[in-house]
């Protein structure tokens, strides 16, 4: 059974992070895409079937959109003791097979899923140049057939805001597996 997001508001300032280790071995802070168009913040994890027919799609935003200026990075906050295979070496070895070009975040103490008020993975969060949310949602309308996809949601978001334009539609419903939180 999916989880879908809820609705927030828009235009708040994001949550910052700091430090959260990547399976690159760097650590990430917000910080290190200011400067950017946008940052795209996206919930994921390794285990979840949504997020894993979404991945070669959410590889291609990013790399195509890098060199617009805009950044991609995916967090995974899930419970390790309930989920192993959403581990930090789970992380590794799955960035290592999807050919990831784009940092992928652990998010242990689940402070960063929490102050975004994700749901579900995938989910999306686009922050732009002034530090405020500015999307919210879904990647697309169809998560099982890529080629079926009719709204392409992250991208049109994206498009509308590197050319400047307000986002046509700025909170989409994102679906997936809930978040698993720690008791």
């Amino acid at each position: 059974m999916p989880t879908y997001s809820k609705p927030l508001a828009l235009g708040a300032p994001a949550p910052d992070f700091r430090d959260l280790p990547g399976v690159d071995g760097r650590k990430y802070s917000r910080a290190d895409f200011a400067g950017k168009k946008a940052l795209v913040v996206v919930f994921s994890c390794n285990h979840c079937p949504y997020v894993q027919a979404y991945e070669d799609r959410i590889n291609a935003i990013a790399r195509e959109y890098a060199p617009k200026g805009v950044a991609l990075v995916a967090i995974n906050a899930n419970d390790v003791k309930a989920y192993p295979d959403d581990d930090f070496d789970g992380m590794v070895t799955r960035a290592r097979q999807k050919g990831f070009v784009f940092p992928y975040l652990r998010d242990d103490t689940q402070r960063v899923a929490s102050a975004f008020g994700a749901e579900c993975t995938p989910e999306v969060f686009i922050v732009d140049r002034a530090g405020t949310i500015c999307y919210h949602g879904g990647i697309d309308d169809n998560y099982k057939e890529p080629d079926r996809v009719t709204a392409h949601h992250l991208r049109n978001a994206i498009e509308d805001l590197i050319a400047g334009r307000p986002i046509a539609e700025p909170q989409t419903r994102a679906m997936g597996c809930s978040i698993k939180w720690t008791t």
